[in-house]
């Protein structure tokens, strides 16, 4: 029988750019070695330097793109992006639950780079209900991950650290917690992947200049790709982020805002060209 490559399912927007959303998670996955189906939750109207707007797609189209190529194709992973609608995400809780073995990666995308909000309070509850518990490992940065584990909690508590952001997010049923630093104010960027038991691990990489549009959504995309390769937890996290930061050292700035991550680094020369199949 002929090779198939893994198949990773992404449940994403529609990015113009092409620089985050689907248009990220097609770039990494197949940069990675994977077939990437997509299932379209919403259209984006958005520039290199934020998110102007957005339409969520109906509920009903999300489940049937889902089943059509979940019906047709085996499936090694799914990784869900901005979702847009508490319909949505209820519609993709529905699809996931069907396939309680396929590993679930989960991008909690509740804003922009420029601080666009892409998920309201009742967006937000929805996923943490409804997605959250069936989620292998969620991949929040240092603010989403804060913002969940304050979510609806009396503002006069005290502000918790990310170890106990990690506790909370992973009390709501998840396995795994992998929370960055890229807007923590340190040296360098550190990224720790929590379970049950604490720290599994950390890593920290060196903090590049500029701000990048999709970084988020090229590391999620890229654990779903080393995931669905058969790599354990801990090794997929690394090799994503090895992905990731290569990705990002390579990237360019084609429009008036935001750097893009260059998903295709190792197919060019140092130069920047094509590299020559001879």
């Amino acid at each position: 029988m002929a090779y198939v490559p893994p198949i990773v399912l992404s449940f994403a927007a529609s990015d113009p750019t092409g620089g985050a959303g689907m248009q990220a998670d097609i770039l990494t996955l197949s940069s990675m070695g994977c077939h990437p189906l997509t299932v379209v939750t919403a259209i984006t109207v958005q520039d290199t330097l934020g998110v102007e707007d957005f339409m969520p797609i109906d509920f009903e189209w999300i489940v049937d793109q889902a089943r059509s190529v979940l019906e047709d194709m085996p499936v090694a992973a799914f990784k869900i992006g901005l979702i847009g609608s508490i319909e949505g995400t209820a519609a993709i809780a529905e699809v996931v639950a069907d396939y309680p073995d396929i590993p679930l990666i989960l991008d909690p995308v509740l804003a922009s780079g420029r601080g666009d909000e892409l998920a309201n309070e009742d967006m937000l509850s929805a996923m943490l209900e409804m997605l959250v518990p069936q989620t292998t490992i969620i991949i929040p940065n240092s603010l989403e991950a804060l913002r969940i584990a304050t979510h609806d909690r009396d503002d006069e508590e005290e502000t918790p650290n990310l170890a106990q952001c990690a506790e909370f997010i992973i009390g709501l049923g998840c396995e795994y917690v992998l929370i960055t630093g890229t807007h923590e104010n340190t040296p360098k960027v550190v990224n720790t992947l929590y379970d049950r038991g604490g720290v599994v691990r950390h890593d920290s990489w060196q903090r590049l200049a500029g701000s990048y549009h999709g970084s988020g959504c090229t590391l999620a995309s890229a654990v779903a790709a080393a995931i669905a390769h058969g790599l354990d937890f801990s090794d997929a996290v690394k090799e994503a982020q090895e992905f990731t930061w290569a990705a990002l050292n390579a990237g360019f700035r084609p429009g008036m805002g935001q750097f893009l991550p260059d998903r295709l680094f190792w197919a060019r020369t140092a130069e920047g060209e094509a590299t020559d199949a001879d």
